[in-house]
């Protein structure tokens, strides 16, 4: 698309959106004048639904009424509550139904399947990162390292990119998998980066791992209900990803996981079990025997929280509705748009450390300012624009598909720029 960086333009494009209903399915927040702010914060926690608050009501309603008879007498009957998502979240990221399970919070996901997934050896015993990955990943990681008895120092090796750029480039992941791949136990990226909105040709990476016996599992936070994902095809061993940023689910809402068919069924690998994930024909007999149910939700530790998993339904309910291709479109319309009006006003206090290429990104751009970059993003608040700083010097800007709009994009522009 060409752009064009006057007023009238982002107000046509606002007009042609055939998503700019979708708008008012969510709260925006206001300003203290009441005024509504330019919520560009989606990528850390994602708006409300209008609806979501009915979702909820119904499963207290039903708590009022049938008290512990609503798992099974509820309009949706708690027992089977999460199944209700099976579908959406599998079309969502692109798996077969027996893959997908909605549970628990992203990290405690992620240690279960590392659990599993991270069999060292004496001979293959490193894990694979990016720099910088978000935190949590690095601390669970590295404690796994250390329970199994190695020293991080020498088993975990961080990708990072080349001296003066800013994306880590995939020949060079290819590189050294291929290089210290009988070393290599596991491969654990971010599905796009968290500080720098990078996002990882998940399908190539994935083949080149494998390719030398590496495990493969990818941590979907910022990737989730954000670009087009097809674990499935692509091969991925497990993922992990939250609900909260671009799916909607509220803060600290219930994460998801994959695991591939072939893991499945997969008996010997070790696991931490937990009563829901026991076979559901036998679960209240209450054996002493554990039978895994087959596919991710055998993986299940603890019966799901239901209000959580309410909002969820809500958020994913619209998802469902408009569909990861619609909403992809437009996220490159949006980002690009706001890139596009960057390039305009060419400044030395700041400088987009996110790819050009919309194929390596998301709907996020990183905004580096090394130099007054704190006093850019308080000025930005000022102005009513709700946004992310993350330590050193970046600032986040993430124009949402569902709710954000081109002419958003263009008042920040001029708030940043002017």
């Amino acid at each position: 698309m060409t752009f064009q960086s006057d007023q009238s333009f982002a107000r046509q494009l606002d007009a042609a959106d055939s998503l700019a209903s979708y708008r008012d399915k969510f709260f925006i927040p206001k300003t203290p004048d009441g005024k509504e702010t330019i919520y560009f914060c989606g990528n850390s926690l994602g708006l409300q639904p209008k609806s979501a608050r009915g979702f909820v009501e119904q499963e207290m309603k039903d708590w009022e009424r049938f008290g512990v008879d609503g798992h099974f007498h509820a309009k949706n009957p708690w027992m089977p509550y999460h199944e209700l998502l099976t579908e959406q979240t599998a079309r969502l990221v692109g798996a077969k139904l027996n893959e997908v399970v909605v549970m628990n919070t992203l990290t405690v996901n992620l240690h279960l399947m590392l659990v599993s997934f991270y069999r060292p050896t004496t001979r293959r015993h490193k894990i694979v990162i990016e720099w910088p990955a978000f935190p949590s990943d690095r601390y669970a990681v590295e404690s796994h390292i250390r329970f199994h008895g190695f020293d991080p120092k020498r088993s975990l090796i961080e990708l990072r990119p080349r001296a003066g750029e800013t994306a880590i480039r995939t020949e060079d992941i290819e590189d050294i998998l291929e290089g210290d791949g009988d070393e290599i136990a596991l491969l654990l990226l971010g599905g796009i980066n968290y500080y720098s909105g990078q996002a990882f040709d998940m399908e190539r990476i994935t083949r080149a791992a494998q390719a030398q016996g590496i495990l493969v599992g990818y941590d979907l936070a910022h990737a989730a209900g954000n670009v087009m994902l097809h674990l499935h095809e692509w091969n991925v061993d497990f993922a992990v990803w939250c609900s909260y940023k671009y799916l909607n689910s509220g803060p600290g809402g219930i994460a998801g996981c994959f695991v591939h068919e072939r893991h499945g069924g997969r008996i010997d690998l070790p696991r931490f079990a937990g009563w829901w994930g026991q076979n559901k024909h036998i679960r209240f007999q209450m054996g002493p025997i554990f039978d895994a149910i087959p596919g991710a939700e055998g993986w299940q530790v603890s019966n799901p929280p239901i209000l959580p998993l309410a909002v969820l339904r809500a958020s994913m309910e619209i998802f469902d509705e408009v569909g990861m291709q619609e909403l992809r479109a437009k996220s490159e319309r949006l980002t690009g748009y706001l890139e596009y009006l960057l390039n305009q006003h060419p400044c030395q206090r700041y400088s987009v450390i996110t790819p050009r290429d919309p194929a390596q990104r998301g709907c996020q751009l990183s905004i580096r300012a090394p130099e007054g970059g704190k006093q850019i993003f308080d000025h930005l608040a000022a102005e009513g624009v709700v946004c992310d700083w993350r330590e050193p010097d970046v600032i986040r800007i993430a124009p949402v598909p569902l709710y954000n709009t081109f002419s958003e994009v263009y008042r920040f522009a001029e708030i940043l720029c002017g």
